[in-house]
Formats: C-alpha cells, structure tokens, sequence
C-alpha cells in the first residue's frame, strides 16, 4: 500500500512510502481491539475506591438494649448498617483492575486499529514533525494545512519531541504518541492519524 508523503504545509513532497499490508491491510479483529482498549482503561484505574464497612466505624462496643424482651429485634451494636451512622453494607473496597492479555493479541488489535484508519484514508505521513519553537500555534497551522480542524488528531513521531509535546497539550482534540508506545485507545481515539515518516521503520520492527 503506498500513500504520498506531506511536508508540513499540507503540500505533497512528490515521494511516496510503502506501508506494510501486513500492518495496514489485514483483516480487522473487532473483538480484540475491544479487549486491547478495555485492558488500556482498566489498568488506568486507580482502584482506590473504599467505604467504612462496621469494623471501621467510630463508636462504642457495648450492647445497645437487651437481647430479649423488648418486642423488636435483636440488636448487638450502634454501628450497625441499619442504624444511622453504622456502617455501610457491601460497599466498594480497593482492589485492582490490572488484567494481562498475551502479546500476539495486542499486537492484531494494533493492527487492525491502524487497518481500520488506512481504508477510511485517515492516515497522513508526513516528511518531519518537528518544530524550532513551543508555540500551540504550531499544531493548529499544522491542522489548518490538513483541513481537519474539526477532527481528533493523534500526532506520531518517531522520538520523544519536546517541542512538539508541549505545542500541543493545551489542545483537547490533540494527542502525541511515539511509534514504539503507540496503543489502540490512542488509534481508535483518534479521527485521523497523523504519522512521521521515520516512525513508518517503528512500525515495521514490532508490528510485522
């Protein structure tokens, strides 16, 4: 599969790059990609959600009335869950989310995330990503030159790029990955991918 390489002005270079129909042409996987993006938002969970069962309330320990006698049910403590103030029933404790999925998985949800871009034609490779400056201005030319301003942008280059990273983080609709951390959540979060054409070497070492 060849698709023609931009430079930064959203002008074609008249060079074209040969992306692997291995990586970018295979026969999409749903049900991975699902497991891939549900595993990335699991184990993003902090899991630190708790609540006071009766063992860990406040209050005294002796018996509040007697056993017997009194017409009504038994009662052995004020921090009871059915009192006012006791201790809450069942509810949630801290626990993980982590779960593993085997390599050979995440790397079909990969691509068939990176499959599902190419045939929409949503996928740009462009000659160099990098900038001389910090300026948010930077992305939003970059946008502008694209014509996808009203879309999510996922932005990958090769290395990390300071320059590049801090241009774009007061952007919502903008994420920058490099190749070699690139997940499914970030491709299926994205519109339109947005590739350095150093990166394309990336895909070629841990995906093919």
């Amino acid at each position: 599969m060849k698709v023609s390489v931009y430079n930064k002005s959203g002008e074609e270079t008249g060079k074209k790059v040969e992306l692997n129909n291995s990586i970018f042409q295979i026969e999409p996987n749903d049900h991975a990609i699902y497991l891939d993006c549900k595993q990335y938002m699991a184990n993003n969970r902090q899991g630190t959600h708790a609540s006071k069962h009766r063992g860990l309330i406040s209050g005294s320990t002796r018996k509040i009335k007697r056993q017997k006698g009194t017409g009504t049910a038994r009662a052995g403590s004020i921090k009871s869950p059915i009192f006012r103030g006791g201790g809450r029933t069942f509810g949630p404790e801290p626990r993980l989310y982590h779960f593993k999925l085997n390599k050979k998985l995440k790397r079909l949800a990969r691509k068939s995330a990176l499959t599902y871009r190419a045939k929409d034609n949503n996928i740009f490779v462009v000659d160099n990503l990098a900038f001389e400056d910090i300026k948010t201005k930077n992305i939003i030319g970059l946008k502008n030159n694209f014509k996808i301003n009203d879309k999510k942008i996922l932005i990958i280059v090769a290395e990390p790029n300071k320059n590049v990273y801090l241009s774009s983080r007061n952007l919502k609709d903008v994420n920058i990955v490099t190749a070699s951390s690139l997940s499914t959540y970030d491709i299926m979060w994205a519109s339109v991918l947005m590739i350095e054409e150093k990166s394309i070497d990336v895909f070629e070492n841990y995906l093919a």
